[in-house]
């Protein structure tokens, strides 16, 4: 049994990165026949997804980062890789066979791809890391709704500056674009963009000095780079006003600490074939060293360590006397356009056992992808048959309970659950309907309404509550929950399993999102995780737009929120080792 599992962990290469340039090697890879594993902690495409147009990606006249890296998975998928939804906390890299210890067990490879990217900087300005979430943040996208009709800064001078000053018009009344040097360093066609907008204003020559107020930033300093000239905006009417930071990015290598050679800027060192300090072990994109950062020297940086990589693939097998390694099944026929269904189903990737089938996270179900065609539903015809594909696997049937007060967003609800009644018997749907005066007793103990509550047919737990509509990019988080709850659930290292099996103190986690925050489901479904494994964890996801009454008891200008308690507050992304723990320290 012990040697069926070994063989089972053991890939030719695993890729860690689900970014264009992981996406790039694992089509490479897989398609030259090697056992391919991807993982990746977070989601499937990485940063680029939030880019709503590529207009410069050879051959693609027009695409969105979304779109884009769907394809590149799809493809990758089809010929064979392997996906799971893990987070690599350490790695052995000395021997042939290489060792990952992740979130979800135990991986063994011949060799490895680093494509873990970059993450956004913070500048470390006075304020920066005491307001974050108070007015200071780093995604538009998750963010801007709450800056409605208020003034905002955008510090920085580059693509993702200027694209994301250009979306907030969108809710504020006013953008100032900070630029410390004396031009933008983006593409001109790109920084023209920002002459056609009335509601921008552009300072170059500033920098950001601090960020200040009671609850929320209400003033802030800067100060002329040429002159010297400091000077400090203060907030009008509205009491506040937000800063959004966009200076440039951080490469993800602190957790690989001293096993491969770094610059003083923390990206990897590799050579003209990408390969690391290590054997056997690769980089790709924008976690190296590079001049250019773009996605087409991404899936490039992928394709050139793959290539190169299979060279040293070969030859461990050889010195170790390794037969072939059984690749997942490729799928021929879409490659050759021969079939016309939308991609793997739901759950149609990697357990990360060997066997197929398991991976619920990977999946591009979110947002208005999850809408039904006609516009009047919930459910597209697409999402349906991904779900017919998973629904089976549960082991146990799942309870979704709607707790039902009389609000619109109650009549919502139910329809949701309206459509999923009828798609498997592996789910009980239950209706609940709470009068005026119990609603006012049971929030005054801190529950909140309407809610669907996850449980199990046995009446164990139901320690897990949506509070909305799970669409968006929530979606998968409500369906993994399910998993989670029905079994086998997702695979998880067995020393997190234990930590979180432990716990012996009631904990409430509520995590306030917005259905448009690409960074919230991490955060979603850690707490979920964390409830599905110890009955002493009650996690709730909660859509804020529903709920402005804790918007305004937390001072939440940004998501994900983490209450803990009901006292505790965190923001920004937490991976589900950062959320044990916050779980064990209380």
């Amino acid at each position: 049994m012990e040697q069926e599992r070994e063989k089972n962990y053991l890939y030719d290469v695993v890729i860690v990165g689900g970014g264009p340039a992981g996406l790039s090697a694992a089509i490479y890879m897989a398609r030259a026949r090697y056992r391919v594993l991807l993982m990746e902690k977070e989601k499937i495409g990485g940063q680029i997804t939030i880019t709503s147009e590529i207009v410069n990606y050879p051959g693609v006249e027009r695409t969105s980062g979304k779109e884009l890296t769907h394809s590149m998975k799809e493809q990758a998928q089809a010929f064979g890789a392997e996906f799971v939804m893990a987070e690599v906390l350490d790695m052995d890299l000395d021997q042939d066979i290489k060792v990952l210890h992740t979130t979800a067990g135990e991986y063994k490879a011949l060799g490895v791809v680093l494509a873990t990217g970059a993450n956004p900087r913070k500048l470390g300005f006075k304020g920066e890391k005491e307001f974050q979430g108070r007015g200071v943040a780093y995604c538009a996208t998750c963010d801007g709704e709450f800056f409605t009709g208020m003034e905002v800064f955008v510090i920085g001078g580059g693509f993702a500056a200027v694209e994301e000053g250009i979306f907030l018009t969108r809710y504020a009344r006013k953008v100032t674009l900070v630029v410390r040097g004396d031009d933008f360093t983006c593409a001109r066609t790109v920084a023209d963009q920002v002459k056609k907008e009335d509601k921008i204003e552009v300072k170059f020559n500033t920098e950001i000095l601090e960020a200040g107020g009671e609850h929320m930033v209400s003033y802030a300093r800067f100060r002329n780079n040429r002159t010297g000239e400091e000077w400090t905006h203060e907030a009008g009417e509205n009491g506040g006003f937000g800063i959004f930071v966009f200076a440039g990015y951080v490469p993800n290598t602190a957790w690989i600490s001293g096993k491969l050679v770094c610059d003083e800027q923390g990206y990897l060192v590799t050579d003209s074939s990408q390969k690391t300090s290590a054997e056997g072990v690769y980089g790709a994109g924008d976690v190296c060293i590079k001049n250019l950062r773009q996605v087409v020297t991404a899936v490039s940086d992928g394709a050139v360590a793959a290539t190169s990589l299979e060279k040293h693939v070969s030859s461990i097998h050889e010195k170790l006397g390794i037969p072939a390694l059984e690749q997942g099944e490729a799928d021929t026929k879409r490659l050759e356009g021969e079939m016309t269904g939308g991609g793997r189903t739901l759950g149609e990737g990697s357990r990360g056992d060997g066997a197929r089938g398991e991976d619920t996270r990977g999946e591009d179900t979110r947002g208005e992808d999850t809408r039904a065609e006609d516009g009047n539903g919930f459910l597209s015809a697409q999402i349906r048959q991904q779900l017919s594909g998973l629904f089976p696997k549960f082991q146990e049937k799942a309870v979704i309970t709607a707790e039902l007060d009389d609000s619109p967003l109650a009549g919502e609800m139910s329809g949701f659950l309206g459509e999923l009644e009828g798609l498997t018997d592996r789910i009980i749907c239950k209706r609940e309907y709470i009068s005026r005066e119990e609603k006012e007793r049971r929030e005054a103990g801190g529950e909140l309404f309407p809610a669907f509550r996850l449980g199990r047919q046995d009446g164990r737990e139901g320690n897990i509550l949506f509070h909305g509509v799970p669409g968006g990019h929530e979606f998968n988080s409500f369906i993994v929950a399910l998993y989670n709850m029905a079994g086998p659930g997702q695979p998880l290292d067995e020393g997190l399993r234990q930590r979180l099996s432990s716990i012996s103190k009631d904990i409430n986690v509520k995590v306030m999102v917005s259905l448009s925050c690409t960074m919230c489901p991490e955060v979603v479904m850690a707490a979920q995780r964390a409830a599905s494994l110890s009955g002493h964890v009650t996690a709730e996801m909660v859509n804020l737009m529903h709920y402005p009454d804790l918007k305004k008891k937390y001072n939440i200008m940004s998501v994900p929120c983490m209450v803990i308690n009901g006292s505790q507050v965190y923001f920004g992304k937490k991976s589900l080792e950062e959320v044990t723990g916050l779980l064990e320290g209380n």
